[in-house]
């Protein structure tokens, strides 16, 4: 009794063994039968040639048992004697390839994979996937009603740079009953965590997938699961298509083939589809030809949905619909696993939005993410990166506990697009300027004086609600490719910031780009790993300060980041930033607020009901971090100025290790450093001939684009 795993070469990702490539990409596939290994002489992506077939039998594994191929969590070698490298970590703006792929090559895909090889259900890796950071968890995908294992063919290439992924295939004649699927699912569960068992276990569930994850997730409670659920169909009884379900199972076998045409466009929204591979900083008109273009593409190919639900496979389908719905729900109580779901607001198959409130408040770990313009497809539509999802909610993790710092994933190429896309016209607006000094005390328009290799620490003013903040991080993006990871205000990461509607907020783009919570525990590990550090000693006190307080310091007395800082020669760069004078006016500051009946009392409830402590040994001003929301009038946009001072070393430096005053007199100097960075802007922004945006607005019709507009000399 055994089963195999074989080496294809596929048009996209998977093919069955009678299959002759057209174009290819290698897959890996666990089967629950003798099968063979195809080879090609040479390999090309995308690409043609001759192929060589080869019979080799492989007895790797135990038929049907769900064995994943042994060393699933490392790759395959590449070439005989070549081993693809695996790497520690990410760099910033690296490719995940996302949107590059559409639901055009899920159908081209699915032509090969539809054809019927008689065997049971199986595992494959699409070779997109891979290879992976070491020690990255195992992530299972556990497809919808097509049942092909293709529903994650967007995501195939960011997921595979930092999960194992393996894919579940059901053939379209399969008729395994569900509690027999969930025994082939539960024995990989059981068996990964036998060879790995202090890694999660990712289950991605699309629709059916996810009453399938969370049937196994309730029979294995000890088992370190994550479940990423979009749209589970456990609210199937309550479908919309529910009056028509009669209607689909009496409709003649002639007449079938225009069903899968009505189901496309109930489970997916075309253009949102179409959309996926649209470059969103295109122009309208060229946008607008690429989409006309992915339309005209795609609908010539929803023919195969013929093929896929054919009439007998689907009241097959429909029939395991209701038997995993039900079963999945008698089961909710029994689930501990963390439970991430992704609920559609356009979603007419299913009522995905009420039924994610009722699983968030049905199961103990549960958080939501809701898309109001997605449909019951999410995950093949544009503007859903799952990996994106999977970060900004803190999911993604290597071991038991989630580590801020030691898991975290750097933004990719195509996140930071997006990024400066949604961030487009606050950046018009704010114009913001960037001046660094070089080692010999020179000021220049750029970034190019600070150090490139960490650890480095930034150290600054908080302006007014942490106006800097967006530009800042960009800027080192943009122009140096480095990630600077700011030391954040615990309340960023609490419930606090979770709004009704469970949307992706910026909130959550703040944890994409590396914002830690305030700890020395966590500043620790930022040194240890070589970061760029972004921290402000003034905190909330200065981000929320009162009237008259605009550009004033409010730092604590002890100099703990300089001794860490030299401990781990770290290279402290002091930097200042003006122009919120510019953008606001304070008007109603806390002062004001506590003078308020009623509303005082709110604030002082709220602050004693949060009771984040990110100073409690603090003394002084610094100590009087009460949240609250200034209120303010915005004004004619003028200029944001970012001026980073000459960097200061400490590696070597013991004595300010063992002698706190020479600590102190180094936090002096960069206190110092500071202000006077701030009081040279405030002087020469008044020689910035484009200090208004009106200015900068007249240049750039005429002459650059918003990074290249002139100004002072410095």
């Amino acid at each position: 009794m055994a089963s195999l795993m074989r080496n294809l070469w596929a048009s996209s990702s998977f093919a069955l063994t009678e299959f002759k490539p057209q174009s290819r990409a290698q897959i890996r596939c666990s089967t629950a039968q003798e099968s063979s290994i195809l080879s090609t002489d040479t390999v090309r992506l995308n690409g043609v040639s001759s192929a060589k077939k080869q019979e080799i039998t492989n007895p790797m594994m135990d038929r049907g048992t769900g064995h994943l191929p042994a060393g699933a969590s490392t790759r395959e070698k590449k070439k005989k004697g070549e081993e693809e490298v695996m790497q520690e970590k990410l760099k910033p703006l690296w490719d995940d390839g996302y949107g590059t792929r559409s639901v055009k090559d899920y159908m081209d895909s699915a032509k090969d994979v539809i054809k019927p090889d008689g065997g049971p259900p199986r595992w494959f890796s699409p070779i997109e996937c891979g290879p992976p950071l070491k020690n990255s968890p195992v992530l299972l995908f556990l497809p919808g009603m097509d049942g092909l294992g293709l529903g994650l063919m967007l995501h195939h290439n960011a997921l595979g740079r930092v999960f194992e992924v393996w894919c579940l295939h059901i053939p379209v004649k399969d008729r395994t009953p569900f509690e027999d699927m969930v025994n082939f699912v539960e024995e990989t569960v059981r068996n990964q965590h036998a060879s790995s068992p202090n890694k999660p276990i990712y289950l991605v569930g699309d629709s059916f997938g996810g009453c399938l994850a969370l049937a196994v997730a309730a029979r294995n409670p000890v088992i370190d699961l994550v479940l990423v659920l979009a749209n589970p169909a456990t609210s199937f009884n309550r479908s919309q298509l529910q009056p028509l379900l009669p209607f689909l199972e009496a409709i003649p076998i002639e007449l079938h083939f225009t069903v899968p045409y009505l189901l496309s466009f109930v489970m997916g929204e075309p253009v949102k589809m179409a959309m996926a591979t649209v470059d969103a900083t295109l122009p309208p008109r060229i946008a607008l030809e690429h989409l006309a273009g992915n339309l005209t593409a795609l609908l010539p190919r929803l023919s195969v949905l013929a093929d896929i639900i054919p009439k007998d496979t689907l009241l097959w389908k429909l029939k395991l619909l209701r038997s995993a719905a039900s079963y999945a729900n008698s089961r909710l109580h029994a689930v501990t696993a963390e439970v991430l779901v992704l609920a559609s607001g356009q979603d007419n198959m299913l009522p995905s939005g009420d039924e994610a409130q009722r699983l968030e408040r049905s199961l103990g770990n549960c958080k939501v993410k809701y898309f109001k313009d997605n449909s019951h497809a999410i995950l093949l539509e544009d503007g859903v990166n799952l990996l994106t999802i999977i970060k900004g909610a803190f999911k993604y993790r290597q071991s038991r506990k989630h580590d801020v710092v030691m898991d975290f994933l750097p933004p990719s190429d195509s996140e930071f697009k997006q990024t400066l896309e949604s961030h487009k016209i606050y950046r018009y607006l704010i114009g913001s300027v960037m001046f660094s000094t070089l080692e010999d005390g020179k000021i220049v328009r750029g970034l190019s004086g600070v150090p490139s290799e960490g650890p480095v620490i930034l150290v600054g003013y908080h302006m007014l609600l942490g106006l800097e903040l967006v530009s800042l991080v960009e800027e080192f993006l943009r122009q140096r490719k480095i990630l600077v990871r700011g030391i954040a205000h615990p309340m960023l990461f609490s419930q606090l910031v979770e709004t009704d509607v469970k949307e992706f907020t910026f909130f959550d783009t703040f944890k994409i780009y590396g914002a830690t919570p305030v700890s020395a525990t966590n500043l620790f590990k930022l040194f240890k790993t070589k970061s760029h550090v972004l921290l402000y000693p003034g905190g909330a006190r200065e981000a929320l300060h009162r009237k008259g307080e605009t550009y004033k310091l409010f730092w604590p007395d002890q100099p703990e980041f300089v001794r860490m800082a030299a401990k781990f020669g770290a290279t402290i760069v002091p930097f200042g930033v003006i122009g919120e004078d510019d953008m606001a006016e304070l008007v109603f500051d806390y002062n004001d607020l506590m003078k308020i009946p009623v509303l005082n009392d709110y604030i002082r409830k709220k602050n004693e009901d949060w009771n984040f402590r990110a100073r409690a040994h603090a003394t002084g001003e610094v100590a009087n971090q009460e949240l609250h929301l200034p209120g303010f009038l915005p004004k004619v946009p003028g200029r944001l100025y970012y001026l980073f001072g000459k960097p200061i070393q400490t590696k070597g430096r013991q004595e300010l290790l063992k002698d706190r005053e020479k600590a102190r007199e180094l936090y002096l100097q960069i206190k110092s450093e500071v202000e006077n960075s701030m009081a040279y802007l405030l002087r020469k922004r008044e020689e910035d001939p484009y200090r208004t945006i009106l200015d900068r607005t007249a240049y750039r019709a005429f002459f650059a684009p918003i990074d290249q507009v002139p100004t002072f000399d410095p």
